[in-house]
């Protein structure tokens, strides 16, 4: 197998960014807006809205249209490792096509096969994610449906309580989706492998820019902040209301 030293610190340098980035972001969500933070304020604002409303009907459509798109991913992925196995019985062909590119590094079965190793790894962890995150937001349906109606509109604290528990259950499901499309991310990035390695440490970097800037500098996050402040101002003036 021709692993050469580029091989090797290329392939550190990929798994360094998404362990880095991943330890990083949830740390930094803990203390700084981005994505992760803003929206599990939203969620526990929905959750408490949702226990004073009787008909959810507009609940049950968003968690389901919420289910149908990691439906999609999670049935996307597994045709994309289909994909990917029926390239280990193309495996000459493949490298007569990498060969045949300008500027690539000079291509062989063993290494070929040991990257198509890594993205299949990379999709089957991404179809667990995305199937993990089903699931949770079955768990996520049974509770809303298990959620009585707050007499007191939004007075309970034992049911303020339990929407927050059904917004944790949210995010766990949200987290694993998160989790499944930066798999999908990061296995753009090992596409550039096949081609060169000093690309594939470009195209890690660039991954984990672009990650960074969508789930801490974007406009969309942004605007959730700006939503979470004026969310968090109303309820506070809906408790002054009830106190009094």
């Amino acid at each position: 197998m021709s692993f050469t030293a580029l091989d090797f610190i290329s392939f550190f340098c990929f798994i360094c960014c998404w362990v880095g980035y991943t330890t990083f972001a949830r740390r930094k969500a803990k203390t700084t807006n981005c994505l992760a933070r803003c929206l599990h304020r939203h969620r526990i604002h929905w959750m408490n809205e949702l226990l004073t409303r009787e008909g959810r009907v507009g609940e049950a459509a968003l968690l389901a249209n919420l289910e149908r798109s990691i439906t999609f991913f999670a049935s996307t992925t597994m045709l994309v490792l289909a994909g990917v196995l029926t390239l280990f019985s193309q495996v000459e062909r493949l490298e007569a096509v990498i060969a045949s590119i300008p500027y690539t590094a000079t291509p062989n079965d063993a290494l070929i096969q040991l990257k198509l190793c890594v993205l299949t790894f990379i999709f089957v962890m991404a179809f667990f994610q995305f199937t993990w995150s089903m699931r949770q937001y079955g768990f996520l349906n049974v509770m809303v449906g298990a959620a009585p109606i707050d007499p007191t509109d939004g007075g309970d604290e034992k049911l303020r309580c339990y929407a927050k528990q059904m917004a944790v259950v949210q995010d766990q499901a949200a987290n694993s989706y998160n989790y499944g499309l930066r798999a999908y991310y990061f296995s753009m990035a090992v596409l550039s492998w096949f081609f060169h390695p000093a690309l594939f440490i470009v195209a890690s970097l660039f991954v984990v820019y672009t990650l960074y800037s969508r789930e801490f500098n974007s406009k969309a996050v942004v605007a959730i902040t700006s939503g979470m402040q004026i969310l968090n101002e109303h309820e506070q003036k809906a408790k002054a209301s009830r106190a009094k």
